[in-house]
């Protein structure tokens, strides 16, 4: 049987399709995603029912709708999750959240700013268990200029780009539960590169402690 996991997408600039098309690529994967396109459906009782979450969704209701979906009184069901034991994937836009301080320590650390998009070279960290069958691969894409907050994290990942070298990829743990970070991975290109997909299983597994 599957694990089931709640995957929380679309927003003004990350389209919920790129999301919902890499993670549905991954070649098997002992996960069954359950998407959620729209803040509203989203609440602290819907994640509970799963053990592993991610989020790969800026602060906007959906595409069409700014409203944020998460706000100051909700945000602590994310630290609670994971430190109940629960898992959280935080990729690309789910890392938009730097004026939310419980959110932006759960996934220890936030996006600031980024460059127009360009070619950023996405290197693994050699050695690590979550960098395990991952090449070194260039894409177009948007280089998040990133603040880690958490100095503790542990960093299996950079990006490079004419506009410097980021910390890319992190993991960390609260009480009983794990925290992955992924940031790049704006566009389409990059979920379906087969080292991103790679990524992208391993990060998984080992935030669903499969690994």
């Amino acid at each position: 049987m599957k694990l089931r996991t709640l995957a929380l997408c679309d927003d003004a600039w990350h389209p919920a399709e790129i999301v919902q098309r890499g993670l549905n690529a991954l070649a098997e994967s002992p996960f069954d995603f359950e998407f959620v396109t729209h803040g509203s459906q989203w609440s602290p009782a819907l994640m509970e029912k799963f053990p592993l979450v991610v989020v790969a969704k800026a602060n906007h209701l959906c595409a069409t709708d700014s409203t944020p979906w998460l706000t100051a009184g909700a945000e602590s069901a994310f630290r609670n999750f994971v430190r109940h034991g629960g898992g959280v994937l935080f990729i690309h836009a789910g890392v938009c959240y730097k004026d939310l301080p419980e959110m932006r320590d759960t996934a220890g650390g936030a996006f600031l700013r980024h460059p127009d998009p360009c070619p950023v070279a996405v290197e693994p960290k050699a050695g690590h268990q979550l960098t395990a069958g991952v090449q070194p691969f260039t894409e177009h894409d948007e280089h998040y200029l990133m603040a880690l907050d958490d100095t503790q994290a542990d960093v299996f990942l950079h990006t490079r780009s004419a506009h410097g070298v980021q910390p890319a990829g992190w993991t960390r743990t609260e009480g009983k539960g794990r925290v992955c970070v992924l940031t790049p991975g704006h566009n389409a290109e990059v979920w379906q590169h087969p080292s991103y997909q790679k990524l992208l299983l391993n990060a998984l597994r080992w935030a669903a402690k499969l690994n």
